[in-house]
């Protein structure tokens, strides 16, 4: 018998926790702890532990299939590729667009991009990003200049008082939540915000329960009460900052007296006036937050207040504080850094930049030149062009993708995919999206493969293969870059192995450019910017400057808008949604996971005992829930911890799917979807 442990870094959430793979006679068989990652330190959450159950399930991908007559049926690799070739040549770049994923590794993004731009000439490419953080992205480069986490998870065992508003931190990422409690028992102070009693609610010293959707006049509130007690940091206001007056301008406005703010929010005066002063008097405080701050049509907004009030107290640039973005999916920092969005090349250097576009140009050598410098359209506004002008987006191709459970209004993306004339989907397993396509591609799992992925803190990590992958299925840039070479790039998709691809990143990436493996195979890692090879790494970003030109910090002053759609007569409820601790997004991989699905095989909808009593609704009983953009029936779970006037779903089931039901309402600036407010209606089943 022959056994190993090989290193690897968990594929769910952005923590970057790393553990070993146990391998028996060249199969994954377990997980066992790797102690010297100081991210997690051998701890791991329960998806991490049970992540190598999905790895050989007997539902993988192992052949190429091509749809006929409607219905799937085996192929080769060489005619499944063929027949892509010939069908992307058929196209013009406009009518195409493809889907990169947080799933897979930088490598496999930055060949999904450059395949994008240099082989089918598109400006169309995004990923799920779109749908979590699209909003931190546009947000934080606009105050700060750049648009990631700003600290290490490290640091925020060393905050004097941490505020978690839009993240279930305990149950969303586990692991940085043990760094909230190693602050704790050094004295730190935490407030949590949020309409659910979660379990990150129950470690709070203060918890404030609100009403999705009123972010900004809280934010706003807390600025007007810091402000008017000359709690904020003048120092760091004068000398980083600008624009300080028109954010007084607005924030003093009477709209925000705590008074006003609490009748908007539910949150009582007294509990925002503690919030303040804990917050403002801090030695050091930092922001956590996750997809519900962004997942608004005030998603840019909401990000822009929460780097006002940390510009206000001045907690940048320094350890303990910052503005913490948690990014959901295990790569979904470094998809963005790789390109895979419709306005910027590697490391956010922007598409309609002449000398930037010149250099991918240049650096990639198509004969033929890449797309023209213009920017493309976003997953979001690709489901708009395909359900609404049909004949404009024509062909697709997809990437460890799964839209037709993650995007909202799942009728509309429906309608849109079933628009394409010729859709490609390359996963580890029949999606409710592959079975949409015209060509299913089987690709091979983080343990099957070598590369990187980039956490939430900008932490560069390794991962290492640990088996052979099942069947004929291959790696994703393999399979690309044989669809590139049948279309006549072979030249440019030429590389042997996954550290050939992350040698070129490095070259054409500035703030990756001092990286290589063997510097990322040592357990800290590094993080980005890490310019030149005997650069450090960076984990704290803004210590002396911003990132913008002059180095200053750009306060925005934001007004409170209400959600797109907002409680009435006929929809009388807030509907939000989010996780639970056992599932991971579309479900795709934990709920092929035995012990995860034993934890919660299926879905529910969170109503406040006085609304149940209302609706004459008994816990565990099934009912509708009911939106203008469809219904499901879903078992109620009647609980004190959610707010009266709300109801929660977790989006992990296919079987009562939130997002049949959430509004595809978008932000303007980031496109990102309204997953967190609508209005919806609850009804009894009648008895047949």
């Amino acid at each position: 018998m022959d056994m190993k442990y090989v290193q690897t870094t968990c594929p769910y959430c952005g923590t970057g926790c790393t553990f070993n793979l146990v391998v028996r006679d060249g199969k994954v068989i377990g997980v066992a702890p790797y102690h010297r990652s100081p991210v997690n330190e051998g701890k791991v959450c329960p998806k991490g532990t049970y992540a190598h159950e999905f790895v050989n399930h007997p539902d993988r991908l192992t052949t190429p299939l091509i749809k006929k007559d409607g219905k799937f049926v085996e192929a080769s690799w060489d005619e499944a590729i063929d027949l892509i070739a010939k069908k992307f040549k058929q196209y013009k770049p406009d009518e195409c667009a493809c889907l990169s994923s947080a799933r897979v590794s930088n490598e496999e993004n930055y060949v999904m991009m450059k395949f994008a731009r240099g082989v089918m000439k598109t400006r169309h490419i995004d990923h799920c990003a779109r749908l979590c953080h699209a909003s931190t992205v546009a947000g934080l480069a606009a105050t700060f200049g750049s648009g990631a986490m700003t600290n290490s998870i490290l640091d925020i065992a060393e905050s004097k008082c941490m505020f978690i508003l839009g993240s279930n931190t305990f149950e969303q990422h586990p692991l940085i939540g043990r760094k909230v409690m190693q602050a704790k028992m050094k004295g730190a102070k935490l407030i949590y915000a949020d309409p659910r009693y979660t379990p990150t609610a129950k470690q709070a010293d203060l918890y404030m329960q609100f009403r999705s959707g009123s972010d900004v006049a809280i934010l706003n509130g807390l600025m007007q009460e810091i402000i008017k007690n000359g709690w904020e940091d003048k120092e760091f206001v004068k000398n980083r900052t600008k624009d300080f007056d028109k954010l007084k301008e607005e924030v003093m406005k009477p709209d925000y007296s705590l008074e006003n703010v609490s009748k908007i929010s539910g949150i009582p005066v007294a509990q925002l006036k503690t919030c303040a002063e804990w917050f403002a008097k801090a030695e050091s405080a930092c922001i956590l937050y996750s997809m519900g701050i962004t997942q608004h049509t005030v998603g840019v907004d909401n990000v822009k207040s929460v780097a006002n009030i940390q510009m206000l107290t001045g907690n940048l640039g320094k350890p303990g504080a910052g503005v913490n973005a948690l990014r959901g999916q295990n790569n979904v920092q470094g998809a963005c850094d790789m390109g895979a969005l419709p306005v910027v090349f590697t490391g956010y250097q922007k598409v309609i930049d002449e000398a930037a576009h010149k250099k991918f140009a240049d650096a990639w050598g198509f004969p033929d030149g890449i797309c023209e410098p213009k920017n493309g359209y976003e997953v979001t506004t690709m489901m708009d062009v395909l359900a609404d002008k049909p004949g404009e987006l024509k062909c697709m191709y997809i990437m460890g993708e799964n839209p037709m459970i993650s995007d909202p209004d799942l009728h509309h993306v429906e309608k849109a995919i079933k628009n394409l004339e010729f859709l490609v989907v390359q996963d580890i397993f029949m999606t409710e999206t592959s079975e949409l396509a015209d060509v299913v591609l089987p690709a091979t799992c983080y343990a099957e493969k070598d590369g990187t992925q980039t956490s939430t803190e900008r932490r560069v990590q390794m991962w290492r293969k640990a088996q052979d992958a099942p069947g004929q299925a291959k790696l994703d840039w393999e399979i690309t870059s044989m669809i590139a070479a049948k279309m006549g790039y072979g030249k440019q998709f030429a590389w042997k192995s996954a550290e050939e691809i992350f040698n070129e990143i490095a070259k054409v990436t500035p703030s990756y450019g001092g990286m290589n493996y063997t510097r990322l195979g040592r357990p800290e890692a590094l993080h980005w910017p890490c310019p030149t090879a005997e650069h450090p790494g960076t984990p704290i970003l803004h210590k002396e400057k911003f990132a913008h030109p002059d180095g200053l910090g750009q306060f925005f002053a934001c007004s409170w808008k209400p959600p797109a759609e907002v409680p009435d007569a006929e929809y009388p409820y807030i509907l939000t949604t989010g996780r639970c601790i056992w599932h991971w997004h579309t479900g795709t991989m934990t709920r092929r996971s035995k012990d995860l699905e034993a934890e919660e095989p299926t879905g529910w909808i969170e109503i406040n005992p006085e609304d149940a009593k209302v609706l004459g609704v008994q816990n565990k009983e099934m009912v509708k829930a009911i939106t203008r953009r469809g219904e499901v029936k879903v078992p109620a779970r009647v609980t004190k911890d959610i707010m009266k006037g709300v109801m929660f779903m977790p989006f992990h089931f296919k079987e009562c799917a939130a997002n049949v039901l959430t509004n595809n309402a978008l932000d303007p600036i980031a496109k990102i979807p309204e997953f967190k407010a609508c209005a919806i209606r609850v009804e009894k089943i009648k008895e047949a």
